[in-house]
């Protein structure tokens, strides 16, 4: 007779289950983890949405002194600055704006260089002086320390003249 000592098949199978238990609950921790982690990313942008805007109705280019004037509203939200970013003639620049000033080459409405972001639930319009008419503007507001998407834009954009 021989005197081998083995496993029965229930405690094979029982330890086969345990280990496949195991090997889950570590993939789903990991992987809970990475999916909590991007959508608290993503929800900061979302509640952006739909809260920063261009007002299109006061958004024009003045051909007679070359100024872009593009007018910003922000809804009730906080948010920490805004890159504005104006596209035209093969170029594209980009401007800062927040609590505290802007982006040289930024002006006020009325032309002075103390610029700031709109407040919560408010709106500004703001003069930039540029060589051509743009082809669009976009706006991406930045919050919890991440840039978003842009939130809105403007293409086809108007003469001043015909505001009057």
């Amino acid at each position: 007779m021989s005197n081998k000592k083995g496993l029965s098949g229930i405690v094979a199978a029982v330890i086969m289950i345990a280990l496949v238990m195991a090997i889950a609950g570590i993939v789903w921790n990991v992987v809970s983890n990475l999916v909590t982690e991007q959508l608290a990313d993503a929800g900061t942008c979302l509640d952006v949405l739909g809260k920063v805007n261009i007002n299109h109705e006061y958004t024009c280019y003045n051909h007679s002194s070359n100024e872009f004037l593009i007018s910003i509203g922000i809804g009730d939200i906080a948010i920490e600055k805004l890159i504005i970013s104006v596209s035209g003639s093969g170029s594209s620049n980009s401007y800062e704006l927040n609590k505290t000033g802007g982006s040289a080459g930024l002006k006020n409405y009325t032309g002075g260089t103390d610029v700031k972001m709109p407040d919560q639930n408010s709106g500004l319009t703001y003069r930039l002086s540029v060589s051509g008419r743009p082809d669009s503007v976009r706006i991406f507001p930045v919050t919890g320390g991440k840039q978003c998407d842009a939130t809105d834009s403007a293409t086809g954009i108007s003469s001043c003249l015909l505001l009057s």
